[in-house]
């Protein structure tokens, strides 16, 4: 991969990935973070790929324009959890408080958004682990480990040997779209497919489901704006 920026206010950087697989030039711009990527297939130079990018150049900086707003999470910065904004905050004492519209941080504000993340992914791991066998015992089936990640490109997976994994994000959705990505992934542990099969077990040990996917298609990346770091 090569960096290479076009001038402009702002310049607009571009990232060139070379692919023996694709079968022509594409252009993608990342809705999680703004990344925008040229791909380049086998036997086209580089040089042809980065004026195709130049001819785009307004396409591109639309859907720049069109991103969500990166959030850093800091004293005073807003954040949901659980599907509610709450507002971050000095706290006092040694622990993370979550109130109903604002999440206590005590210590060194320096380090708030390394604390707000670890009191996120413990209450995550709380959260699923609850889900995980509510829906396991409807199935009278369950999972042999449970581990949390945070993925860009899937929400949940289970393995072939019953380990299932979640994005800690998910803490931050509203309780009953963590709760459906829960009961998904347990699904998976009798059906390793998304046949009707599978989509009927969900049903049965979940219930309807389809706000709770539009919810995730519409605005589950919204989730990843918030920086932590």
């Amino acid at each position: 991969m090569s960096q290479h920026i076009f001038p402009g206010n702002p310049p607009l950087s571009v990232v060139l990935r070379h692919s023996t697989r694709a079968r022509r030039i594409s252009l993608r711009v990342s809705r999680l973070d703004g990344r925008v990527t040229l791909t380049v297939p086998k036997g086209v130079r580089d040089s042809e790929a980065l004026n195709f990018a130049r001819q785009k150049e307004m396409w591109i900086r639309a859907q720049l324009d069109k991103q969500p707003m990166q959030v850093q999470i800091a004293p005073g910065a807003e954040l949901p959890v659980g599907g509610r904004m709450r507002r971050v905050v000095a706290g006092a004492g040694k622990s993370v408080v979550l109130g109903v519209d604002e999440i206590a941080v005590p210590g060194d504000a320096a380090r708030a958004a390394a604390r707000v993340q670890g009191f996120l992914r413990e209450l995550a791991r709380n959260r699923l682990a609850e889900a995980v066998d509510h829906y396991g015992a409807r199935l009278g089936r369950h999972p042999t480990r449970l581990t949390l990640r945070d993925t860009r490109s899937r929400w949940g997976s289970c393995s072939s040997a019953g380990a299932l994994m979640f994005s800690w994000r998910l803490v931050m959705a509203p309780e009953e779209v963590l709760d459906y990505v829960a009961a998904h992934e347990v699904a998976h542990l009798t059906e390793m497919n998304h046949s009707k099969a599978f989509w009927d077990q969900v049903a049965h040990i979940h219930g309807s489901y389809q706000d709770q996917r539009n919810w995730l298609r519409d605005q589950g990346q919204d989730l990843h704006r918030y920086r932590f770091v």
